[in-house]
């Protein structure tokens, strides 16, 4: 096989790495849920499935990527047999389907970034009127042009595009995020929300949908699973360690989500304090573009860290979706595709597919519920394809072979054999029993867009159309697998 691009150092691999784990999830998301399931109890919880779920399954996707150097469905057919080429592209699938929505929402932080800048956003009822008048309309196309345009213009560069840009981004980004939070700790009354953060109720973890919530947050705001990973993975030196990028990349990715919610809960309580409920119930975009705005715009100072909070938000969703393009380019180098051909067939499905997401809320929503719970059947599709390769194998001779700095005992074994199938399997039914309860008629009726039907119905066509074309993607995998290394 051909030598393939590799990143300039460890440092390189790290910092790109981070900049795919660390997105919206972290700062919109975490705190949010962090808030309506207890605080410090969410926290605890949260921690236990950092170690029973993000870091064994980064582990699996930096050692698929070391050891084959190929992209999502290329690693799956060296792994557990070209009979499995269709669970790799589910993989694909499903991160590509997020990347078509999430560039509408790196386009949304785009646009309240330079409303910050100009001022817009100072009034009462600014940032809410800018939202009604924007997000689902024909402006937020605009937006999403230019995310995905400056997503592409990183990746047309390769691995080295990547890793010049995540050098400059991630260490604004947490210098961004650390300036926030100090800020919020040092307001009047914020004491209260550390307290809040971090004193856990230890009967309220006897409460299932606590480490249920824990789970999802690690599952979508780590990246581990959706094929990322893996992705960069390809590029890593030969002489780089598994183990150890795994728990520098979920250390640093919780730390920053950490950081996001002291930042907010923190503010939260020393400015309107009783707001709290509301905040909880207005959703991720309500918290991010709704009430944060108004929060700020009571505090001292606060329009300078408006911008460093929209920045921040809009350095971390840029970053992730130049990882989210990088993973679909890749899949079609495979396939036998040159790169910058290859960049320019995802960029452009990701341009004509993600205007729906930012036409209607309604189809927005309806992506992100069906590929959210999608990561969770990526997950479990790593572990089958570790476990059919072999998970000692896989521990002996990639994770803890030549170079190694961190070496991995047995227990992993046990957590991405059985802990993590039992999860996967586990978040996915819940999640979609929850969505029985949802106020929504007819909840099989696919055409309905929060409904179990319509995951099931987008599922199915998916894998269907998958299964159909293993044996083509298996073939055509391998078959470009040398032109696709050598790119």
């Amino acid at each position: 096989m051909s030598r393939v691009e590799e990143f300039g150092s460890r440092w390189g691999l790290i910092i790109a790495t981070l900049g795919m784990a660390v997105g919206t999830g972290n700062i919109w998301r975490f705190p949010r849920i962090a808030a309506s399931n207890g605080g410090g109890s969410f926290l605890v919880a949260w921690v236990v499935f950092l170690f029973l779920w993000s870091i064994p399954l980064m582990i699996v996707e930096f050692s698929f990527g070391k050891r084959t150097r190929r992209g999502a469905i290329g690693a799956f057919v060296e792994t557990a047999g070209p009979n499995f080429a269709w669970m790799g592209g589910f993989v694909a699938i499903c991160a590509s389907a997020i990347m078509f929505y999430y560039s509408v929402v790196t386009g949304w932080c785009f646009r309240f970034l330079a409303a910050a800048v100009t001022g817009g956003l100072k009034g009462q009822g600014e940032a809410e009127a800018l939202w009604n008048s924007f997000a689902g309309t024909p402006k937020a196309i605009g937006t999403h042009f230019l995310a995905l345009g400056l997503g592409i213009a990183v990746v047309w560069f390769g691995v080295r595009g990547i890793e010049r840009v995540a050098k400059i981004l991630i260490p604004t980004l947490a210098a961004m995020v650390l300036i926030l939070a100090v800020r919020a700790v040092t307001l009047p009354g914020a004491s209260r929300g550390l307290e809040f953060l971090f004193t856990p109720d230890w009967q309220a973890l006897g409460s299932p949908k606590i480490w249920l919530e824990a789970l999802t947050q690690n599952a979508w705001d780590t990246g581990a699973g959706w094929g990322l990973i893996l992705t960069y993975a390809i590029y890593m030196r030969a002489r780089e360690d598994v183990a150890l990028n795994a728990f520098l990349i979920g250390f640093g990715n919780n730390s920053m989500s950490l950081l996001a919610g002291i930042m907010v809960l923190c503010t939260v309580f020393a400015i309107n304090p009783a707001a709290q409920q509301d905040i909880v119930g207005a959703g991720n975009e309500g918290l991010t573009f709704i009430w944060m705005p108004q929060l700020f715009a009571e505090m001292p100072a606060g329009g300078l860290f408006m911008v460093l909070f929209f920045g921040a938000l809009s350095f971390a969703a840029l970053t992730s979706l130049i990882a989210m393009l990088e993973l679909a380019t890749r899949v079609l180098i495979d396939m036998g595709m040159s790169r910058r051909p290859a960049l320019l067939c995802a960029g452009g499905a990701g341009l004509v597919l993600g205007m729906p997401s930012a036409l209607s809320l309604d189809v927005f929503k309806n992506q992100d519920w069906v590929w959210g719970v999608g990561l969770m059947l990526s997950g479990l599709f790593f572990a089958i394809a570790a476990s059919r390769f072999g998970l000692e194998r896989l521990r002996n001779d990639v994770i803890n072979g030549d170079h190694s700095d961190l070496r991995i005992g047995r227990w992993w074994v046990v957590i991405v054999g059985i802990l993590v199938p039992i999860e996967a399997v586990t978040l996915m039914v819940w999640w979609l029993y929850e969505a029985r309860g949802w106020d929504v008629e007819g909840w099989l009726d696919p055409w309905q867009p929060f409904s179990v039907g319509t995951v099931l119905m987008q599922w199915a066509i998916a894998l269907i159309l998958l299964l159909l074309a293993n044996r083509w993607l298996a073939n055509r995998s391998s078959a470009g697998a040398a032109k696709g290394a050598a790119s």
